[in-house]
């Protein structure tokens, strides 16, 4: 029987993460990053390294980048999204008129879309229509993946056949790709652990204890739970490596941008100043407006949410957040409503 050709997967964009994910499909199979920077795209070709994103790791000379859109997007057999929320919808708007029918699009976007509130795998749905959505998600600090720290994620897609078949692109001896048909519970427990990161992160410059510390991301695993249950999503994903396994990480690393922003907040500098300062990209700043629409929308009550919208987008101190939470008097722990 003649050999089967290997799917030639395309990645679309040159931060850490996508270049990260890039280098794992590229020891597996023809890979192409397409990334807007000429000098990204040179440093990848000629130096293996993406410089800026990743310092001086070593990636397979199998990848390579292009900033041609159009060759990147007409070859892919399977489409990576490495690019942020803001960007999201507008790149698969340019992906429409080019990609061929019926390609996966698998995305590693852990925010929502402001203004619509959309998953990316719905916006996915809306631009193109047709073409399988799933998304790629666990604790992944991608410089830690990148230098071959074992690490794991789920791949979510509603067709497990397909989901069964692309996980095998992203599993290395040392990345453990599990696969899930919880699209929906796994893309809220990537939104929403950034915003209980910011939390945490709040805590840290307050000099909160241990203790603290692991209370409130118990009770956040809750929250987050919750309303993710309540827009259709599993349980049990909010108890696995994109629920409180990402959680887990994106609140305790000194590497997580949303725990770095809490604890900017903490020391008293404006939102702007320190997005403005940061060369990636924080999802969960946005997410956190995003998220109290969905617990209105519900009728859910999340109080560490609340608290982080307080802080990033009505003016409130951190300080007052950490009161106001240690406040509230607590109820059942499963069934009440209370923090």
């Amino acid at each position: 029987m003649a050999a089967l050709r290997e799917p030639h997967v395309v990645v679309l964009g040159g931060g850490s993460w996508g270049t990260t994910v890039a280098s794992i499909c590229a020891r597996r199979g023809p890979t192409r990053q397409w990334v807007r920077s000429e000098e990204t795209a040179r440093d990848i070709n000629e130096n293996h390294r993406n410089s800026k994103y990743l310092g001086d790791v070593e990636l397979p000379p199998t990848l390579r980048a292009t900033t041609d859109f159009t060759e990147a997007a007409t070859c892919a057999d399977v489409i990576v999204m490495g690019v942020p929320s803001h960007g999201f919808r507008g790149v698969l708007e340019q992906l429409a008129r080019e990609v061929r029918p019926w390609v996966p699009v698998v995305s590693l976007v852990k925010g929502l879309e402001q203004g619509t509130n959309y998953r990316m795998t719905q916006i996915v749905e809306e631009v193109l229509p047709g073409h399988p959505a799933g998304i790629l998600a666990g604790p992944n600090i991608a410089r830690e993946v990148a230098e071959g720290y074992a690490a794991a994620a789920v791949l979510a897609m509603p067709d497990q056949h397909l989901a069964a078949n692309l996980a095998q692109l992203f599993r290395t001896k040392r990345f453990r790709t599990y696969t899930t048909d919880d699209v929906i519970g796994v893309e809220m427990a990537g939104a929403l652990k950034n915003v209980y990161a910011i939390a945490v992160g709040m805590g840290y410059s307050l000099g909160i204890g241990e203790n603290t510390r692991a209370m409130v991301m118990a009770r956040a695993v809750r929250e987050m739970a919750k309303l993710g249950e309540a827009m259709g999503g599993q349980r049990d994903t909010f108890a696995g490596v994109a629920g409180i396994g990402d959680l887990i990480v994106t609140c305790t690393s000194q590497r997580s941008r949303n725990r770095y922003v809490g604890e900017q907040l903490g020391a008293g500098k404006p939102i702007d100043e320190i997005i403005a300062s940061m060369n990636q990209v924080a999802e969960g700043v946005k997410a956190s407006s995003v998220v109290m629409k969905f617990a209105e929308q519900y009728g859910i009550s999340m109080p560490i949410a609340r608290e982080v919208d307080a802080v990033v987008n009505h003016g409130s101190t951190v300080e007052q957040a950490y009161r106001g939470l240690m406040a509230e008097k607590p109820g059942h722990e499963v069934y009440g409503s209370s923090f």
